[in-house]
């Protein structure tokens, strides 16, 4: 599976209204894992690489050389130029500004006038005509007026709960922004990881080669000494070239694991850097089940928002009902009107408006059922949500589990495939065996340095997803990472 697509798996199913662990498989052989030479490749269309979680707004001067990047400096940036952040910050003040004009018809409205005309009238097309001691024009003649107009709304059941509905919108977009928080950290926490795991692939397949070259320039030498065939050196030659081509393949995997870490975060792309810290294995302190559902039930911003969803579709139900009920507006206005501003008097008016609904052809009925059509939906994805996230930690737990199991096997494993390369070499050098033994010894040299890089990977990221699981990613990812909680 490839790296950024396994990311964008958790995304989907970590995301705001999801979260479940995805531990990648392990490799069972030495070819390649997910460092191959095409495993982080991605195409403009693929979904991948449409996610706003992948990108970044690079911030920042470009600094001569390399600069050191550790995993708290590498969370804290993607907190600040990741796409994905910046986008949900935009909709939160988007949903405050909504709830603004909302409220505008509530509060007072107070608007003033200034005008000044010059007119004349035809008194016969008002009916006037004739008049005895009447012109038939009158003017022309000026009209100054400068008013002030209060208006007032003073009970609206419906745009009432608009208001309270719209409250509610601004917190589950503010909950929203929360949990998109936790789900950056989890993907820098996961491009981190996969950089840190396409190191060691590097320093694996470069000790590899240095042992192959050692391995071809003794059977070199044995040939020259009659001791073995050529057939024998040329084997270690192909097991060469072969050990070659897989560095310079993780080499590549590397830089490119790095540049996906770099766009993410915000950093330039041509910005130079080298990862400063290891994270090696780290045993987590246990915590019961029942501890960490509660946790996760109370930390979790996704399940917070989708509870405000709830309660402004409850409002917003409430407001369709208020379409069929009376509304009561209080309206004024107060200013000076005359021929010209030295002859203006001031005058007012005060009024009162009832307004009753008596036939709307079904538009209330219409609304009320649109509204709850809605409020059961939003009731239904809470109910999932609370379900999903009992499954996500269960979840969580298995793959901690399991994948620290895998970190323990893999640690024994490749020590003893470490002895037997050992033993391989000195056997090929004292001519008991041939270059046959020391290639396979080789092979699961490489293949058990692979499977510990890829269960570290694991064990590491399911730690990652067990604090977002709990909705405590920003707060605690890198103390769960050491081991606690």
């Amino acid at each position: 599976m490839k790296p950024k697509l396994r990311v964008l798996i958790l995304i989907v199913t970590l995301g705001a209204s999801e979260v479940a662990a995805q531990a990648p498989g392990q490799s069972t052989g030495k070819a390649t894992s997910p460092a191959s030479t095409t495993s982080g490749m991605t195409t403009p269309s693929s979904p991948e690489s449409e996610s706003p979680y992948f990108g970044g707004v690079p911030s920042g001067a470009r600094h001569p050389g390399k600069i050191p990047l550790t995993l708290a400096g590498a969370i804290d940036r993607g907190l600040k130029y990741n796409l994905a952040l910046v986008l949900t910050e935009e909709d939160t003040r988007a949903a405050r500004g909504a709830r603004l004009k909302t409220l505008a018809d509530l509060l007072p409205n107070l608007t003033s006038e200034l005008s000044e005309s010059s007119q004349t009238l035809d008194l016969a097309a008002f009916g006037f005509a004739g008049l005895k001691g009447f012109p038939t024009l009158v003017g022309p003649f000026s009209v100054f007026s400068a008013r002030l107009y209060l208006s007032q709304s003073v009970f609206d059941w419906k745009t009432l709960h608009k208001s309270k509905a719209s409250r509610e919108d601004v917190k589950a977009a503010e909950f929203s922004y929360k949990d998109a928080r936790d789900l950056v950290v989890l993907v820098a926490l996961d491009l981190y990881l996969q950089a840190i795991a396409a190191r060691s692939r590097v320093e694996t397949a470069r000790a590899e080669v240095k042992a192959s070259q050692a391995v071809y320039n003794r059977a070199v030498d044995m040939k020259k000494s009659g001791v073995i065939p050529g057939i024998d050196v040329l084997r270690s030659e192909v097991e060469l070239r072969a050990e070659q081509q897989r560095q310079i393949a993780v080499e590549n995997d590397f830089e490119k694991a790095k540049l996906n870490l770099a766009r993410a975060i915000g950093l330039p792309v041509d910005q130079e850097f080298e990862l400063a810290d290891k994270i090696p294995y780290s045993p987590l302190t246990a915590m019961p089940l029942e501890e960490a559902l509660a946790t996760a039930y109370r930390s979790r911003a996704d399940y917070e928002s989708a509870e405000a969803r709830v309660r402004s579709a409850e409002d917003e139900k409430r407001a369709a009902r208020g379409g069929g009920l009376p509304s009561l507006s209080f309206d004024a206005d107060y200013g000076d009107i005359g021929p010209v501003p030295g002859q203006s008097h001031g005058t007012y008016t005060v009024a009162a408006s009832l307004r009753v609904p008596i036939f709307q052809g079904g538009r209330v009925r219409g609304d009320v059922l649109e509204a709850d059509a809605l409020l059961k939906q939003r009731q239904a994805e809470l109910a999932d949500l609370r379900s999903r996230i009992e499954y996500q930690v269960r979840t969580a737990f298995l793959d901690l589990k399991a994948s620290g199991d895998q970190v323990q096997v893999a640690s024994q494993a490749m020590s003893l495939a470490d002895e037997q390369l050992k033993e391989a070499e000195d056997r090929f050098s004292a001519g008991v065996v041939n270059s046959i033994e020391v290639v396979l010894a080789e092979e699961a040299y490489a293949s058990a340095h692979e499977n510990y890089i890829s269960s570290l990977f694991a064990y590491n990221l399911a730690k990652g997803s067990l604090a977002r699981a709990l909705g405590i990613a920003e707060t605690s990812a890198t103390s769960i990472l050491e081991g606690g909680h």
